[in-house]
C-alpha cells in the first residue's frame, strides 16, 4: 500500500468512527454566535434553563401553549449553596433564580413582554424545584407572605392554571395542613424540615391569594391526556399529546385514563417518589420527564419495587428523557435506561453529585441498548468532572449552558440548540441534529 493510499485509509477511517458526532453537531452550524430562531407556529421548543438553583423547563407547544415545569430556587442561607459542591447562580447573582427564569420566558415567549403562562406545574415540593423561603425572600405584592421561584415568577407573568401533585388536601406523605403536622416540621432541629414547612405554608397562602385572583388550582390528574393539552388550535396539531404518567403515589396503566398505586398500603414514601411525571408526544417524537423518582436499592442495586421500574413500561421508548433525581445513585436503573432507551439524555445539575459515576455508566451503555446517544448537562461541576475523570469527555456531548429541543412540525425531526448560559444575550453556542423521531 502507498503512502497516499495509506494516508487516504486512515482518513476514511477515522471519519467511519467519529463522522455521525461530526454531522450531528455541525448542521446549521451557521446559528453559532447568533439568536435562536424565533419559534413558529409548529414547532415544539422545549426549554431547559440553567440558573444554578435547580429546576426549570419552559415549554412552547406547536400552537404555542406555554408550560412551565418547576422553578427550583435553593436557598443561600443553606450552609453548602456558596460552597463548591453547588453550582452558582447562573448568569451571575444580580437577580434571584426566580427573576432569570422570567428574564427567559420573556426572551423566547411567543408573546414577549405580553408573556402569561398557559399551565405551571411543581414535579414536587423541594427547593431546587419550586424555590425556596428564607430571611431575603421577598414580599408578594398581592398579600402577607413570601415569594420564591415559581410563586415569585406568578407575580410577573400571570400563571392562567397551576399544577400541583396534591391540591386541595396535602394528605401525603402525611396530612401536611394539620396543625400537629405543622408543629412537628417547626419543632425539627433539622434545616430542612423547618425550611420545607416555611416554604410550604408561604405557598398555601399564595394559591389561596392567586385563586382569588382568578388562578386555577389543580392537582395531577394521573392517566389524562386531556388535563395539560393545547388551547389555541386543537384541531390543527391532532398528532400532539402530554400524557400524565405517574404524580402522588399513582401511575397510569397504559389503558385508558385508569391508575395503580406505587406504594404497599402503610408505606410512606419520601417526597421525591411522589413525583409528577409526563410524556409529551408530537407524531413521532417522544420527550418524557419525571421529576425525582428513584430506581435502585441503598446499595445501588436495580429495585424492581421502584417507581422507575413501575413506570418505565408506561412510559415506553422515547426520543429525549431528562434524568430522573439529577443523575443521582439512586436513579436511571438498568431496567428503566433499558425500557425508555432515548437517544437524548438532559441532566438539570446543579450539584457535586450529579450525576453519579455508575449513572453516567448506566445511560452511556450501548449494552443496554444499542446505538449512539448524546448527554447533555446544563451545569457539570469542576468537582464532578474531576472525581468522574476521562469518561465525562467521552460520554457528554456539552456540560454547560441552556438546552433547547426544538421539534419540527408533525414531529418527524428534532435538534438540540445549546445557549450561552453567562449572559443574558443568551445566543447559540452549538446545533445538534436534525435526528429522526422514532
Amino acid at each position: 500500500m502507498t503512502c497516499a493510499r495509506n494516508f487516504l485509509y486512515i482518513i476514511s477511517s477515522i471519519l467511519a468512527i467519529f463522522s455521525p458526532a461530526i454531522i450531528a453537531k455541525t448542521v446549521n452550524s451557521n446559528l453559532v454566535g447568533k439568536d435562536l430562531p424565533k419559534w413558529q407556529s409548529g414547532y415544539l421548543d422545549i426549554h431547559h434553563i440553567n440558573t444554578g438553583r435547580g429546576d426549570a423547563a419552559f415549554i412552547v407547544f406547536p400552537d404555542s401553549t406555554t408550560l412551565l415545569i418547576d422553578a427550583g430556587d435553593i436557598s443561600e442561607s443553606r450552609p453548602r449553596t456558596l460552597t463548591a459542591r453547588n453550582a452558582k447562580l447562573v448568569p451571575d447573582d444580580s437577580k434571584t433564580a426566580g427573576e432569570w427564569i422570567i428574564d427567559y420566558i420573556r426572551q423566547f415567549h411567543p408573546n414577549k413582554e405580553t408573556a402569561n403562562l398557559d399551565y405551571a406545574l411543581i414535579t414536587h415540593f423541594h427547593e431546587d424545584h419550586m424555590g425556596e423561603i428564607d430571611e431575603t425572600s421577598k414580599h408578594s405584592k398581592l398579600g402577607d407572605f413570601q415569594v420564591t421561584g415559581i410563586t415569585e415568577i406568578a407575580e410577573s407573568i400571570p400563571i392562567v392554571t397551576l399544577i400541583d401533585r396534591a391540591y386541595p388536601g396535602y394528605s401525603l406523605p402525611e396530612p401536611m395542613l394539620s396543625e400537629a403536622y405543622k408543629n412537628k416540621m417547626y419543632s425539627s432541629q433539622d434545616f430542612d424540615d423547618q425550611s420545607f414547612i416555611k416554604t410550604m405554608e408561604a405557598y398555601w397562602q399564595f394559591i389561596a391569594c392567586h385563586k382569588k385572583q382568578g388562578m386555577q388550582i389543580q392537582s395531577i390528574d394521573v392517566g389524562s391526556k386531556q388535563q395539560i393539552k393545547l388551547k389555541k388550535h386543537p384541531n390543527k396539531y391532532t398528532e400532539f399529546s402530554v400524557t400524565n404518567i405517574h404524580g402522588n403515589g399513582k401511575a397510569w396503566t397504559g389503558w385508558s385514563n385508569t391508575t395503580f398505586s406505587l406504594f404497599d398500603d402503610g408505606k410512606i414514601p419520601g417526597e421525591n417518589n411522589l413525583s409528577i411525571g409526563l410524556r409529551i408526544s408530537y407524531g413521532a417524537f417522544d420527550y418524557y420527564t419525571g421529576g425525582d423518582i428513584s430506581g435502585n436499592d441503598d446499595y445501588g442495586s436495580p429495585n424492581f419495587s421502584s417507581e422507575e421500574a413501575k413506570v418505565a413500561p408506561v412510559i415506553g421508548p422515547v426520543d429525549v428523557a431528562t434524568l430522573n433525581h439529577h443523575g443521582n445513585s439512586d436513579s436511571q436503573s438498568t431496567f428503566f435506561v433499558r425500557t425508555i432507551r432515548p437517544k437524548v439524555w438532559i441532566q438539570q445539575s446543579w450539584s457535586s453529585d450529579h450525576p453519579s459515576d455508575e449513572v453516567l455508566s448506566r445511560i452511556s451503555s450501548t449494552s443496554l441498548y444499542p446505538g449512539k446517544r448524546y448527554i447533555f448537562a446544563n451545569n457539570l461541576l469542576a468537582a464532578t468532572k474531576n472525581v468522574i475523570g476521562s469518561k465525562v469527555s467521552k460520554a457528554y456531548s456539552s456540560t454547560q449552558g441552556h438546552i433547547v429541543v426544538r421539534v419540527y412540525e408533525a414531529g418527524t425531526k428534532y435538534q438540540v440548540i445549546l445557549l450561552d448560559d453567562s449572559t443574558i444575550e443568551r445566543k447559540v453556542t452549538a446545533v445538534f441534529g436534525p435526528f429522526e423521531s422514532r
